[in-house]
This record gives C-alpha cells, sequence and structure tokens, in this order.
C-alpha cells in the first residue's frame, strides 16, 4: 500500500491532509474546552448547536464551491483556504461570547466544506491508475481513522503542560503546514470545455450524481453507514458509562475498537477491490453494519461491545471507501470537484438526519430498540441501492445521439441508426450525455 507514496505530488498532498486532520483534531478537543468555559453546565448545547452549524455548512456550502472550483487553479484555491482556516482557529481563542464561537465555527467549515471535496477530487488526477487510488483511498481512511484515535492523546499530553487555549495554535500549525505541502507541488486543474452559467455550475454535479445508477445505489449505502456510525458515535458513551457502569477510559478502548476495524478493513481493501466488484465488496459491507446493529438489540455487557465494534468499523470501511472509486469512474476530470462535492453534501445530509434520530430514539424508546430501528434503515437502504445500482455496471456502453451535428467530433466514430447516432465508449453524465442509456437496443439518448 505505501508504494503509492513514491509519487512525489501525492506523497505532499497525503501528508497535507494527516497534518490538517490533526490539527482539527486539536480544534475539537480545545472546542468542547472553550465550550465549557463559555458556558459551563451549557457547553452540551452550545457544542450540539456547533455540530448543527457544522453539518449545515457542509451540506448547503459544499454543491456552491464546487460550482466554482473549475474557475480557480486547485492548488490556489487549496492553500487559499487552509490559510482562511488557519485565521479562523487564530481568532478562535479570543472569543467571548458563544454567538461568536457559532459564527467563526460556521467559517471554518464553510472553508472546510470547500476545501475537502476539491482535494479529494484531485487525487484522481494525480493518481490516475485505478490501484494506486484504490490504495490511496485506503491510505486516506486510515488517515481519519489513527486522527480520531492521536489526536484525543496528543491533547491530552498537551493539556498537562499547557492551557487549551494553546492547543488553537497547534490548528494553526497544521493548517499552514498543509498550505505549504500544496504549495510544494503542482496540482493538474482540469477546465471545462465549455463556459457554463451559475445555476449549470452549482447543480452540475448534484445532477451528474442523481442521474448516474451506481451513484443513486451509493447514496443508499450512504445512509445505512450513517445510520450504523451515528449509533458508534452518538451512543458509546451511554452504553460504557450508563448501562454498564464504567469509566470514560473504557468508553475511549470502545472507540478505539471500531477505528481498528476500520483500519483493518482499510488495510485489506486494496488486495480485496483487486479480486471483487466494487458493488459487492460495498454490499457485504453495508451487510456486516446491518447484522452488527441487529445484534446490538441484545448486547449483554461490555465483553460483547468490543468485538461487535470492531465488526462495525469492519463494515464501516468496507461498505464508505470505496466510494471515491465510483465517483472516479462516473465524471469527466473537470466535473470531479462538482462531483466529489455533491457526494460530500449528500452523505453529510444522511448524517444530519441520523445523528438526531440516534439520539432522541435512544433516550425515547431505549438503546435495545433503537438498535432495532437503525438495523432496519440498513436493510432497508441495502434494498435500495440493489435495485437502483445493477450487478451488470460495465464502464462502456451503447448509446444513441440524437441532438449534436452529424459532424460534431465526437461522433467520429459513430453509426448513423434512424434520426440518431450510435457508438459505444466508457459511459459518463455531461453535457454530451445527459441521461444514462438504460436500453441498448437503439432508443437510448
Amino acid at each position: 500500500m505505501l508504494q503509492v507514496l513514491a509519487n512525489r505530488t501525492y506523497r505532499h498532498l497525503f501528508l497535507a491532509q494527516v497534518i490538517a486532520l490533526v490539527g482539527t483534531g486539536l480544534a475539537t478537543v480545545a472546542l468542547g474546552l472553550l465550550a465549557y468555559d463559555l458556558a459551563g453546565p451549557n457547553a452540551g448545547a452550545v457544542l450540539g448547536t456547533a455540530l448543527a452549524i457544522k453539518m449545515i455548512a457542509y451540506v448547503g456550502v459544499a454543491p456552491v464551491a464546487g460550482a466554482f472550483a473549475d474557475r480557480f487553479p486547485r492548488r490556489v484555491m487549496l492553500v487559499g483556504l487552509d490559510l482562511v482556516r488557519a485565521f479562523v482557529a487564530v481568532l478562535l481563542p479570543f472569543v467571548t461570547e458563544i454567538w461568536q464561537v457559532y459564527v467563526l465555527i460556521f467559517v471554518l467549515q464553510s472553508a472546510s466544506a470547500a476545501f475537502t471535496p476539491t482535494f479529494q477530487a484531485t487525487i484522481p488526477d494525480v493518481l490516475p491508475d485505478e490501484k494506486e487510488y484504490t490504495r490511496a483511498l485506503s491510505l486516506s481512511r486510515l488517515a481519519y481513522d489513527m486522527e480520531s484515535l492521536v489526536s484525543p492523546m496528543l491533547a491530552a499530553a498537551l493539556l498537562t503542560v499547557i492551557s487549551f487555549h494553546n492547543l488553537f495554535a497547534g490548528t494553526v500549525v497544521g493548517f499552514l503546514v498543509s498550505a505549504l505541502l500544496v504549495v510544494s507541488v503542482v496540482l493538474p486543474s482540469p477546465k471545462a470545455a465549455e463556459k457554463r452559467g451559475i445555476y449549470d455550475r452549482t447543480t452540475r454535479g448534484m445532477r451528474i450524481y442523481l442521474a448516474t445508477p451506481r451513484l443513486r445505489g451509493l447514496l443508499a449505502l450512504t445512509l445505512a453507514v450513517s445510520a450504523a456510525g451515528s449509533m458508534v458515535i452518538v451512543n458509546t458513551v451511554v452504553l460504557v458509562q450508563a448501562r454498564f457502569g464504567l469509566s470514560q477510559e473504557a468508553t475511549a478502548v470502545a472507540l478505539g475498537a471500531f477505528g481498528a476495524g476500520s483500519m483493518a478493513a482499510a488495510l485489506l481493501l486494496p488486495s480485496l477491490l483487486d479480486k471483487m466488484p466494487d458493488r459487492r465488496a460495498m454490499l457485504i459491507g453495508t451487510g456486516i453494519l446491518a447484522a452488527g446493529l441487529f445484534a446490538g438489540t441484545a448486547l449483554p455487557g461490555y465483553a460483547f461491545l468490543l468485538p461487535l465494534w470492531l465488526i462495525l468499523g469492519l463494515g464501516y470501511s468496507l461498505a464508505q471507501t470505496p466510494g471515491g472509486r465510483l465517483l472516479r469512474r462516473s465524471s469527466q476530470p473537470e466535473d470531479r470537484p462538482a462531483l466529489f462535492a455533491a457526494q460530500f453534501a449528500l452523505s453529510h445530509a444522511s448524517w444530519l438526519i441520523t445523528y438526531p434520530l440516534a439520539g432522541w430514539l435512544g433516550s425515547k424508546i431505549g438503546l435495545s430498540t433503537t438498535f432495532g430501528v437503525m438495523g432496519c434503515i440498513a436493510i432497508a437502504a441495502i434494498v435500495i441501492a440493489t435495485s437502483l445500482w445493477p450487478s451488470h455496471d460495465p464502464d462502456e456502453l451503447d448509446h444513441v445521439h440524437h441532438g449534436l451535428a452529424p459532424d460534431h467530433p465526437h461522433l467520429a466514430d459513430a453509426n448513423q441508426i434512424g434520426s440518431g447516432y450510435r457508438h459505444r465508449h466508457a459511459f459518463v453524465i455531461d453535457s454530451h450525455h445527459p441521461e444514462w442509456p438504460y436500453s441498448l437496443a437503439g432508443d437510448s439518448r
């Protein structure tokens, strides 16, 4: 897996991602302490509102940012967004009012909503080989999981010698180093062949996404992933400390078990996806999540929680990580930022549904029943995904063009069929192909 780091451009981008993630993790810990400093016993409400603002920024800002990604060189855009995030982190230690936290969090997360999909869309252009790109996806998944383990431990160590306000300095350093690493490489910036209006640019990623069968299936599977992930993130502390009466350390160990399962799957995925199509691997992963959720309805104790969380982590990574390959297969290079932004927004919309659902149901109807409800959501998502995403999903498709001029360059290899022109090539939704060719009998568009 690590041989992909031999590519200098990708190596610098990966290091930028890791360093920025650690800085963000430090900010998360410091933000919790800042909320308590400002709001005392009401800190939970402040943090809950901040997380809601984060999700709103992710869902609302990402598609708009994706629309303008092809208007700027990607390196300029990524560096500028890192500098915005660093500037916000500089200001956070000086806030004195809760509303100031909300404003700064919205700006910070809006910058992240623009940065992350643009960054993700750049990797397949840097690594055009599918096997190398798969390894990059697995490394990215490992980076996210390691951050969730390392950042809290690093923050705890730093808090023994500095105040929590100084943790924000680590965030600033992380974003500045990330910017320097991005500046140190030349990034591809594919441009659209034709000029597009603001409406077309803003909605393009969403239209490509929703017109592509495999991506509609991905969206359904994303709901299953968020259902399982929300149970882990929201209710681990309730299970461990309220139901089982154990310590905060036991909560951390349980979350670590989930992360370990996710990392194990990430390590296995490159070799697995060499032998297995993405659809099958993702459905297996989602099936593991559904089975794990139903197993949680009869959870007898902490000793059973740890292996269950490990299994859920395995399914989580297996179901989620190959999604980048689907986005890569389903877009032209110049459309990738918009498409990755659409996935970013839609996936976080799923979390915006399942986060409060997991917490509210857990408090109202009990955790055992909530496990069952979330399991039913996962099963429904699997059924919907299999109906939307056909098992036969080739890259190349026969299709017929009716609206292009006979001398259009795109029809150079096409054969005239009645009033249209038919040919076959790797098919993605774009300006020449606004609809999916469901029929191969000559009536597709």
